[in-house]
């Protein structure tokens, strides 16, 4: 089947955060989701559902674990087993989680910004301390982790990691051996390692996304993974998540700790989960084709013909991470959005590191892409 992504359906007026929160005259390329309509298997099987008519509570299919495991075996070589699987409403709720199963109040939680900012929050939601290991940023806009500032930042109170790889917003795919240097690291001073992997069917030409608890049996023993279907396939509405924890006691203090918090998937979520994975390949692969195509783009007309603003080299994601600091914005997010009407992300509630970016979310029909990054060229010349 050959997939158009040239062409967004309607998304106004049908309860969409990302396109019915600004006004109508405004593009909106801020929420990660896509503007793509999602596979057609699962559109199809979400379809059969409904005309059941009968939506109770819903019971985890046999063959999403089964699919899972295939999965994680096929992309990456890693052997995990189906009990190593729990299912959660999404990636967010599962570093939360992991807050609570690795320390208790007045623990640390490490990340490193600028990164999603739900993660800066996860430890004081938990009553626990927050950390911080800034990654560095070089002249050319490449980002690499400063091993003296991580070292620094771990201490005796640090219980939890919480790498996020692929990293939002800097599209880094973390290599092996920074991998390997990493879990080490958290192993000697027996902090256990939350990975938020969300981003890891989303990865372009050239790159390859290794798990790291697949790296070796003492790492995953120490390691909580989060991966989901949801921004891979477009469709994050569905709520439908998982931890894989190798850890068998890590394992029961993840499920403890989420006893009387945490919800089920729905049925919607457990009907989208199985088809994308079973059988959404074909549109998975032509999507990145598009995306990186679009990637390209965005590289391009920075470069040319936006005068001040640079974009980091994305590894993967579909969200540009875009560097307005020499065009003198000192708040560049209010300036596109009252001068262009093109709303992003401020790049500061991405933490330190990020004062003066933008989140450009570029998972969308080229002409959509095109009139946005034409009004910011605009008005940035009015404003030169």
């Amino acid at each position: 089947m050959i997939y158009d992504f040239d062409t967004c359906p309607e998304r106004r007026g049908t309860n969409c955060e990302k396109w019915d929160h600004y006004a109508a005259d405004a593009l909106p390329l801020w929420v990660a989701d896509m503007d793509f309509v999602s596979p057609e298997p699962v559109v199809r099987a979400l379809r059969e559902r409904a005309a059941h008519g009968v939506f109770g509570y819903g019971a985890e299919p046999r063959e999403l674990r089964d699919l899972i495991v295939a999965r994680m075996a096929e992309r990456y070589a890693w052997q995990i087993q189906r009990d190593d699987i729990v299912f959660t409403p999404g990636v967010i709720r599962g570093f939360n989680l992991a807050c609570h199963t690795a320390g208790a109040p007045g623990d640390g939680v490490l990340v490193q910004p600028p990164v999603y900012p739900p993660m800066l929050s996860a430890a004081s939601l938990a009553g626990m301390i927050h950390q911080e290991a800034q990654l560095a940023r070089a002249a050319d806009g490449a980002y690499s982790i400063d091993w003296d500032v991580f070292d620094a930042a771990l201490t005796e109170q640090t219980r939890l990691f919480i790498l996020c790889n692929p990293h939002n917003p800097v599209g880094r795919v973390f290599r092996r051996d920074e991998l390997v240097c990493l879990a080490e690291k958290c192993l000697r001073r027996g902090v256990v390692v939350c990975s938020d992997e969300i981003h890891c069917d989303l990865v372009y030409s050239g790159y390859r996304h290794i798990p790291i608890a697949s790296l070796d049996p003492e790492i995953a023993r120490n390691t909580i993974t989060l991966m989901a279907p949801s921004k891979t396939f477009n469709i994050a509405g569905l709520d439908c998540a998982f931890a894989i924890i190798q850890n068998e006691e890590l394992r029961k203090r993840y499920k403890h700790a989420s006893r009387g918090l945490m919800g089920g998937i729905n049925i919607m979520g457990w009907v989208g989960a199985v088809a994308a994975y079973r059988d959404g390949q074909e549109w998975l692969t032509q999507a990145l084709a598009y995306l990186e195509s679009n990637r390209d783009y965005v590289y391009a007309f920075v470069e040319n013909e936006m005068p001040g603003l640079t974009v980091t080299k994305l590894e993967a994601t579909y969200l540009a991470w875009l560097d307005c600091r020499a065009a003198g914005l000192d708040h560049p997010h209010e300036f596109f959005l009252q001068n262009a009407r093109v709303a992003l992300n401020d790049g500061a509630t991405f933490g330190r590191g990020g004062e003066g970016f933008v989140r450009l979310n570029f998972g969308c029909p080229r002409s959509i892409l095109r009139e946005a990054l034409e009004r910011m060229k605009t008005a940035l010349t009015g404003n030169c």
